[in-house]
């Protein structure tokens, strides 16, 4: 754990924020519940531990404390496609999905109503988009964004700032290519099948895809062929896919 922390210790100029870090890794692996909230990472008591130093602390090198978390994703990445058993290759995948959790108030960045696919209801709360590198031997996140809800923006859906899930998915992937991960096909579920941006924004970066279909979307095929997948292997080679 120390020699796996201290390849990130440039990132940081004090050694309270080197413990921080520290202390922030061992509160994500932990065998502990309710791992997303600061008590637990802490290892502290719900509500009642809140004030405890430990926890007010981490909540300052989480939310106040100047280190850039794309800086270190970025070298966590490049750990990870360093060693023999993480390496990406062509024969994996890059999933796409996104995630909720209720959120009370309106007050935090990214918050609204909206649909929630883990309760599988519109509730209040935030949505992240995010990336995964997988092969079906291991598996990992590659990178994350919250979506912000159109309200939140001055002129709604139509200001240029807004981002829709798709949207946001479609750039993650060309990262998730640029730093160099290798994937036979970008997979997504049918909440991106209704999305032309999303199929337009992977073509573009040349990237395959393969993305479920929602039952009442049609497709449309020769009289003497079957109807089409909705996937697009890359040019010039022979990739199976399928979709729902």
């Amino acid at each position: 754990m120390e020699e796996y922390a201290a390849r990130f210790d440039d990132f940081f100029f004090s050694l309270a924020q080197r413990r921080g870090f520290r202390e922030y890794l061992v509160g994500l692996l932990a065998p502990r519940e309710r791992n997303k909230t600061i008590t637990c990472l802490a290892g502290a008591e719900p509500v009642t531990g809140a004030g405890m130093p430990g926890v007010r602390w981490l909540q300052f090198f989480l939310s106040e404390s100047p280190w850039e978390a794309e800086e270190v994703n970025d070298r966590r990445l490049e750990l990870l496609r360093e060693q023999s058993a993480t390496a990406p290759h062509d024969g994996g995948v890059i999933v796409i999905d996104d995630s909720g959790d209720r959120k009370d108030g309106t007050a935090a960045a990214h918050v609204g109503r909206q649909w929630l696919g883990r309760y599988g209801k519109t509730d209040n709360g935030i949505v992240t988009v995010t990336t995964v590198w997988t092969d079906g031997r291991v598996y990992y996140p590659l990178h994350a964004r919250p979506y912000t809800p159109a309200h939140h923006f001055a002129r709604g859906r139509s200001d240029p700032a807004f981002r829709t899930k798709p949207q946001l998915s479609a750039a993650l992937a060309v990262r998730g290519k640029e730093a160099d991960f290798g994937c036979r096909a970008e997979v997504a579920d049918c909440a991106y099948s209704v999305s032309d941006d999303w199929y337009l924004a992977l073509r573009a970066a040349d990237l395959a895809y393969v993305v479920a279909l929602r039952p009442h979307r049609g497709t449309w095929a020769r009289a003497d062929q079957p109807p089409p997948h909705r996937c697009r292997p890359r040019p010039g080679r022979d990739r199976p896919g399928t979709s729902g």
